[in-house]
């Protein structure tokens, strides 16, 4: 299988993203493996897409911060990669980096993603979707009954009304952005800082700002899903229990957050049951959902993270499950000599 990455850009790459765990199990399962940058792709005059990749030299890294430090060296394998004769090119780029300095980045690259699709390679996550899911509106698409009430403004006033209504508590952040930046919680007693807070937020533009559900005081659950259903590998759930104990209220990994392999309890698992039509319509293959009691915080699409956490903490081999089921898809496709849909070939 011909599997191709399209990342932010191997500098920026980190040892623990999903990205690289992924890439260095697909490489040990025998499969050509590569990794372009969203701002290196190219429509050459035949139609094709192209791009400047980088690849692993070797199959049997130790471990992920092996197989990074390979792909980082200066003499890194590097090949000009046709996405075009791909078997599937998975979307790994995070629209949040490329906000202050590439704005142009993200976007750009999900055109180019749509003409591999329309060619017929296998693109993950549906990049005709993604480009409805580029900020937090997204998450409004999904049923009312898993999502914790919700106002999106740039209005002061109406986001100071709202937070009143709600007994003086809420969580406001951007509507773009990722990684719990910009996330103030806001209860009882903040007093004046809560004009501090909207201001802050409003800098980036507009503002989401929804319910505070007490039960996030405990963390909350990041929960993975592969075509749509919470991904498990020998009974276990790719589930973990986020939570900060140093007084910071959010759960984030990225903001000092800790974690807990958990098993996702029924209200849990009834969001990710409702939310399941959708993500699945949408073709959005692999996803993290977070939840919190039985309301889902937030939708991560674009970079759904965790499994290097979750598959050190269990010892389950979740990175294997996805590669094979790649494998699947591509076994299924080549069946229909390349004939089926995107979205046939997305949920199969």
């Amino acid at each position: 299988m011909k599997l191709v990455f399209v990342i932010n850009d191997i500098a920026t790459e980190k040892d623990n993203y999903t990205t690289i765990r992924l890439t260095r199990r697909a490489t040990a399962m025998g499969h050509d493996v590569s990794l372009v940058s969203l701002v290196d792709l190219t429509y050459e005059a035949d139609g094709s897409i192209t791009g400047a990749g980088v690849l692993p030299s070797r199959s049997d890294y130790k471990d992920d911060t092996a197989t990074l430090a390979d792909l980082q060296r200066e003499d890194a394998r590097r090949e000009t990669i046709c996405l075009s004769e791909a078997d599937v090119v998975m979307l790994r780029a995070d629209p949040a980096d490329e906000m202050l300095t590439r704005p142009w980045a993200h976007g750009s690259s999900l055109l180019f993603a749509q003409l591999a699709a329309r060619q017929g390679v296998i693109v993950l996550n549906d990049p005709f979707r993604l480009t409805d899911a580029s900020n937090k509106t997204y998450f409004q698409h999904y049923p009312s009954s898993i999502r914790p009430r919700t106002l999106i403004s740039r209005d002061e006033a109406v986001i100071t009304r709202f937070i009143e209504d709600q007994g003086g508590n809420g969580v406001i952040k951007p509507l773009q952005g990722s990684g719990g930046h910009g996330v103030f919680v806001i209860t009882e007693g903040v007093g004046s800082n809560i004009n501090q807070m909207i201001e802050a937020t409003l800098r980036d533009g507009y503002a989401i700002v929804q319910e505070y559900l007490p039960k996030a005081a405990e963390g909350d659950l990041r929960l993975i899903t592969l075509n749509g259903r919470p991904l498990k590998v020998d009974g276990v759930y790719a589930c973990i229990r986020r939570y900060n104990d140093s007084g910071d209220a959010r759960s984030n990994i990225s903001a000092g957050g800790k974690v807990e392999v958990v098993e996702p309890d029924e209200a849990a698992l009834r969001v990710a049951e409702v939310a399941a039509p959708k993500l699945i319509r949408d073709g959005m293959y692999l996803a993290g959902l977070d939840i919190v009691g039985d309301k889902m915080m937030e939708i991560n699409v674009d970079t759904p993270g965790g499994i290097c956490m979750i598959e050190d903490l269990t010892e389950k081999d979740f990175s294997g499950a996805i590669i094979r089921d790649l494998e699947h898809k591509v076994r299924v496709q080549a069946a229909y000599g390349g004939t089926l849909g995107h979205h046939d070939v997305a949920i199969v």
